[in-house]
């Protein structure tokens, strides 16, 4: 400890490593040391730096900050206690038990004042990207000379786990191409993770790594030397265009005597006697637990005031601007509700019946153009798949360092980082972001899909060249699990539409839908726009399956249930079907999770359980689809990987024929009513 710390903010750094390792102490469970050692880094951003209102955790222009070592939650926790959020102390005695608003890990919407869920490392680095990427696009649509409506800091505590992980360099190198100037990480470089000293897997140079990428490195030897950290900040805050690399160096559970620099400080508790030790090697009450000096409280709930002041002089300086600037003042508004603009489902194209048809992910385009022409907040891209995703808002503008103005968003091949940098946009609020590229590379983004559900974000991910209908490409890019492995996330919501008309009730919905992200499933290939005169309105799609057609004035002998392309090849085996005077349902079955949605009423009249010959046809996995075949039913799928050809031969070759679902639902039927 240098020997020029003013006394008090030691006696305050301390106050928030015990005031974590009690935490962690009592629910016997948790990460103590990551907490002490970078105790005195988040004291002076927080105290000095972080321009926020404990009063009002969502107040629109706050600074960002992102613990992204979300194993480090006790620090979070005892920062927002202090400082006067929403978050009593014994929320901080009851950590990681049932209820609590203190969850092992942060998460968004559960704890005031969190701002993104972390703790699978890299994402919240990523996540912090993509909050300066939405403050660079909204200051730039809304800053006019003399009022800067939008203007703060995204802040991340990252570990050395977070810098391991892939995520965090395909995002980083984003970053540092877009000059976020306004992105500030502050690295906890203790060295240690679960299975040691971090030399014997981790040796690059990190700061030339972050060079590399453009972003600005700088360097605190001693991470409890306070005047070094305030400095480092400062310039990192003054610098215009490089993101900064604040590299820190730490000690992982400092004040613990036995623990201290070692892997035994990091995922479980120090332990009655360590704790007893550390207490009495800091100086500390040895009881009671929880212990927080007045003066330390007094010190830090003075961020109540600061926060009421920030937030009272931006206040005053927008309703100036709503003065100037009436019409960009509501646009603002609304931006930052969420809400849509009245009448912006006016105009959505209807596509007339076409035999050839065209791609649904042409039909998605074509849509979203539409859409974006309305809801201008509206904003994404593609991982360098833009063309064949159909994807670029026409007219737009590239989103790029010196025109942050524009909507479309350039990924490049960073699957992964495009994901979560998209969560980080809907968790800064005021953007709808998408974001797109081939089904089967979903897999790269998976951990991102995962998070953006469990934060319940508005984001929408375009997925196209959807199954083996993709043809020539062959295997390697023919998804075939990936749709069972989407629909299989909870709190996603799956779309796979089968013609134009059923993708334009896709995006509509997707658009409105406000309880977590949106996928939408597109196909290469041409698909029939069905003649919705002789088949149901595709207004169904909003209740995931709808009777599309059936054989008038019968109860049906069969049903066939499809989703996407494969709609249409059941449609033309119920027509031979009824040719041979059999009764057929064909039911669209786009969405599972809206299905269940539905009131059981419903879903019984869609689906009536007295009817045992179902068939589905999906070209993907079957796993999942014998709950709505029952035992007694059918399932076409594709259970093997794909081959390279037309996809005309694949599917012929894979038993995607109307022919095969014939002999398929005749050998169901003749099973289903055999007599014992």
């Amino acid at each position: 400890m240098v020997k020029d710390q003013n006394k008090l903010d030691v006696l305050n750094i301390n106050t928030l490593r015990m005031l974590a390792a009690d935490t962690v102490e009592k629910a016997k469970s948790g990460h103590p040391g990551m907490p002490m050692g970078a105790a005195a880094m988040a004291y002076v951003l927080w105290t000095r730096y972080l321009h926020h209102n404990p009063q009002d955790p969502t107040w629109i222009n706050r600074d960002r900050f992102v613990l992204s070592a979300g194993h480090g939650s006790a620090l979070v926790y005892a920062l927002l206690h202090l400082t006067g959020y929403d978050l009593p102390l014994e929320e901080l005695k009851n950590f990681r038990q049932w209820g609590s608003k203190t969850p092992g890990h942060p998460e968004f919407r559960h704890t005031p004042g969190v701002e993104a869920t972390t703790g699978p490392l890299g994402q919240g680095l990523a996540n912090g990207v993509g909050m300066a990427i939405a403050e660079r696009f909204l200051s730039a649509h809304f800053n006019r000379p003399g009022y800067n409506v939008v203007d703060h800091y995204t802040y991340v505590i990252a570990s050395d786990g977070d810098l391991m992980e892939g995520v965090s360099h395909e995002s980083a190198s984003l970053a540092g191409h877009l000059k976020l100037g306004k992105l500030i990480c502050l690295y906890d470089d203790n060295r240690i993770s679960i299975e040691g000293d971090t030399g014997i897997a981790y040796t690059e140079d990190r700061a030339k790594r972050f060079e590399a990428y453009g972003w600005q490195a700088l360097h605190v030897s001693d991470g409890n030397d306070i005047a070094r950290l305030a400095a480092a900040i400062q310039v990192a805050r003054d610098e215009k265009e490089r993101p900064s690399m604040i590299l820190i160096r730490t000690r992982i559970g400092y004040g613990s005597p036995g623990k201290e620099g070692t892997a035994a400080a990091h995922g479980e508790p120090l332990g009655a006697e360590e704790i007893k030790r550390t207490k009495e090697n800091l100086d500390w009450p040895l009881a009671p637990d929880f212990f927080i000096p007045e003066e330390s409280l007094a010190y830090f709930r003075q961020a109540v005031d600061r926060g009421i002041s920030w937030q009272s002089r931006w206040q005053a300086e927008f309703d100036s601007f709503a003065k100037a600037f009436p019409d960009l003042a509501l646009e603002f508004k609304q931006w930052m509700s969420g809400r849509l603009q009245d009448n912006w489902a006016n105009g959505i194209p209807v596509f007339p019946a076409d035999k050839k048809g065209l791609a649904t992910r042409s039909a998605s385009g074509t849509v979203l153009n539409n859409i974006a022409s309305k809801v201008t907040n509206l904003i994404g891209g593609s991982a360098d798949l833009a063309p064949s995703n159909k994807t670029i808002i026409k007219g737009a503008g590239d989103f790029a360092s010196g025109n942050y103005n524009g909507r479309n968003m350039h990924f490049g091949v960073r699957e992964h980082g495009m994901g979560s940098i998209a969560n980080g946009m809907a968790l800064h609020g005021g953007l709808i972001p998408y974001c797109a590229t081939f089904l089967v590379f979903s897999d790269y983004m998976r951990p991102s899909i995962r998070m953006a559900a469990m934060m319940g974000l508005k984001v929408i991910y375009i997925f196209t060249h959807d199954s083996i209908g993709l043809g020539e490409d062959g295997p390697t890019h023919q998804p075939i699990e990936q749709l069972a492995g989407l629909r299989a996330i909870p709190n996603l919501t799956v779309i796979r539409p089968a013609d134009a008309n059923e993708t334009a009730e896709a995006w509509k919905y997707a658009l409105e839908h406000e309880k977590g992200p949106i996928v939408l499933i597109l196909s290469r290939q041409n698909l029939p726009t069905l003649d919705r005169q002789k088949v149901a309105p595709a207004a169904g799609l909003s209740r995931g399956a709808y009777i599309l057609s059936e054989t008038e004035g019968k109860k049906p002998d069969a049903i066939l249930m499809a989703s996407g392309s494969e709609v249409h090849i059941a449609l033309q085996a119920a027509g031979m079907l009824q040719e041979d005077g059999v009764s057929v349902r064909v039911v669209s079955m786009p969405s599972w999770e809206l299905f269940e949605e539905q009131p059981d009423e419903y879903r019984k009249i869609v689906l009536p359980p007295e009817i045992t010959a179902k068939v589905a046809v999906e070209a993907g996995v079957a796993q999942g689809w014998r709950y709505y075949t029952g035992d007694k039913g059918e399932i076409i799928g594709i259970n093997h990987f794909g081959a390279s050809a037309p996809y005309q031969v694949l599917f012929e070759k894979f038993g995607f024929t109307a022919e095969n679902v014939v002999d398929k639902v005749m050998q169901t039927i003749r099973r289903n009513t055999k007599k014992p």
